[in-house]
């Protein structure tokens, strides 16, 4: 077990119900947090039947705090005095139990993927529109209006394509992401519903409070008003465009509490990656971080910034550097970042050209929970029922237990998840055989396994490697070519910070002049404008790298 320091161990202590943590990266959130919980139900401030409400924004993040808990708690403890949620899956709980409330049937489909994306494609529309659908609807439903409201909301000229997708939901008796927290605002705007919360949870825990919409803080303050602690940095708000606030949000906070514990020191990072992290602190208005311990870091760590003549170049380097990396340091973690999906694929090729096995973040089953499911399912397949099922996805499904899973997130996961066994299935890999390649969900998880990680910014945050290389540091990726406003800005510098700060020993920032299309049409990039930013930082070169990593500083990391 860590031993906690002085900040951590103040907000284990603290007996102030209301309490904001500003906790930038690698300060030791999530440990504070674990402390958190394990004193107040040590003290006795929170007294059985009573639970903890903790909240997450991703799976990913659930499994965090899950893991540091079971250091601190019993595990009948964390069982049954503990729940541990993102918005969505406490909003979908809401739902199931108390739809009547607002007249509507707990039995309407729950969401298990992007159906209106998918609504918008099945009509034609085109890019702009179908983003202006997806973009009316998720403003919509972030007020408390009811189904009809909505409808009226929408017939307003000008939403028309959105207003046949909503009247479609409705018909079919379904929900999309956007409506459930509408209905769990709707549904606790009941006194008798929200009372039975607050009685229910007699303390709430909010991880990576700048990130909240002004709907889901009406929602946790229905639950836990005055009650509840929040975590985070307003420096590493970067869902802005999922209805995010973080400015405002964090003014409401900071009227709520009435304490604030502020964390300065990182625990996670070196002295080098924190300079390339303070360097975006201008833009991004974080609070400049210094290293708990500088002389645990052999020759401070490594900061390094090179670039390639094309993306297939840049592909094959880093395969490079992650192969040299795993052969001398098998046990650890190295993450490839990027800003999007599609400018990642050209290490993906290359990693896969290279035989380097990787584990990509988007696969729905690397969920700890989900990889658990399969393999269950897996180890009992059913093999002659499978092959006589007319609809061979449906019989996937049911021996999943799928309609069981009321958790949207966890249903997306599964439905992936079950897709990717179908397809190899379907070209003749044994069950057994499919079972072998999950390595997730026994002892091991996605946020523990050592080996080459591929993953987006938003998707890692809260997470950490111990080797980060950044990819496409290109202007119209990072910044994002739709980033206009002053607003939107800052926020593509506080992702980039994300990234970074991901890392431990050392992060590589890296760029190429050419970069295909989807087309496969060449096209000329300019530098980051960030990278300015970043080369006050001094971090160094391509050639310097072989320089470093044949010293004597790399050889003190690798038997660390």
């Amino acid at each position: 077990m860590i031993q906690p320091t002085a900040s951590q161990l103040a907000i284990r202590n603290s007996t102030a119900r209301d309490l904001l943590v500003i906790a930038p990266a690698g300060c030791g959130k999530t440990e504070a947090l674990a402390l958190r919980i394990q004193g107040l139900l040590q003290r006795g401030d929170i007294v059985a039947p009573q639970k903890i409400l903790v909240t997450t924004f991703s799976n990913r993040a659930r499994d965090n705090i899950r893991e540091r808990l079971q250091d601190y708690l019993p595990s009948g403890t964390l069982r049954d005095r503990v729940t541990i949620t993102n918005f969505h899956g406490l909003a979908a709980r809401l739902f199931k139990a108390h739809a009547n409330v607002i007249g509507l049937d707990p039995a309407m489909t729950i969401p298990d993927g992007d159906w209106v994306g998918a609504q918008c494609r099945a009509k034609g529309f085109d890019f702009s529109t179908s983003a202006a659908v997806q973009t009316t609807l998720r403003i919509a439903k972030q007020e408390p209006r009811t189904d009809d409201e909505i409808l009226t909301y929408l017939s307003a000229p000008g939403r028309e394509a959105a207003l046949t997708i909503e009247r479609q939901r409705v018909s079919e008796g379904r929900l999309t992401y956007d409506d459930l927290p509408r209905l769990a605002e709707l549904i606790l705007a009941n006194d008798l519903v929200a009372d039975l919360y607050q009685a229910h949870f007699g303390s709430v825990i909010v991880d990576e409070f700048q990130d909240l919409t002004p709907q889901q803080l009406r929602i946790v303050n229905r639950i836990g008003y005055k009650n509840t602690t929040y975590a985070g940095d307003l420096a590493q708000g970067i869902y802005g465009f999922a209805g995010a606030k973080p400015v405002a949000i964090d003014a409401a906070v900071r009227a709520e509490c009435t304490e604030v514990i502020e964390f300065s020191e990182s625990h996670r990072s070196s002295p080098a990656v924190l300079a390339m992290v303070n360097a975006m602190s201008p833009l991004t208005a974080g609070t400049p971080l210094t290293a708990a311990d500088p002389a645990s870091w052999p020759g401070g760590g490594l900061a390094a910034s090179v670039g390639h003549h094309t993306a297939d170049a840049e592909g094959d380097w880093v395969t490079r550097v992650a192969q040299a990396l795993v052969s001398r340091v098998p046990q650890q973690r190295i993450g490839v970042i990027a800003r999007t999906l599609g400018r990642r694929r050209f290490v993906e090729s290359a990693l896969k050209a290279a035989k380097v096995p990787f584990f990509r973040w988007d696969d729905g089953v690397l969920d700890t929970e989900t990889a658990r499911t399969l393999k269950s399912l897996l180890a009992r397949f059913d093999v002659r029922g499978y092959e006589a099922a007319a609809d061979k996805m449906a019989f996937l499904r049911d021996a999943a237990g799928f309609e069981s899973v009321s958790e949207p997130s966890g249903r997306e996961s599964l439905l992936d998840a079950l897709h990717w066994c179908h397809d190899l299935l379907r070209s003749g890999v044994a069950a057994g055989d499919i079972r072998s390649r999950i390595q997730i969900g026994d002892a091991a998880t996605l946020i523990t396994a050592p080996g080459v990680h591929l993953l987006t910014g938003h998707v890692g945050k809260g997470q950490q490697f111990d080797w980060v290389v950044i990819v496409g540091l290109e202007d119209g990726v990072i910044p994002d070519f739709r980033a206009t406003s002053s607003d939107e800005k800052i926020e593509e510098a506080r992702v980039l910070s994300v990234m970074l700060s991901r890392a431990r020993h050392g992060v590589i920032v890296s760029r190429a002049v050419s970069v295909p299309t989807n087309a496969g049409r060449p096209m000329d990039r300019k530098p980051s404008s960030f990278l300015t930013s970043l080369a006050t930082a001094n971090p160094r070169k391509a050639e310097e790298l072989v320089e470093w990593f044949n010293s004597a500083d790399w050889a003190a990391i690798a038997v660390r």
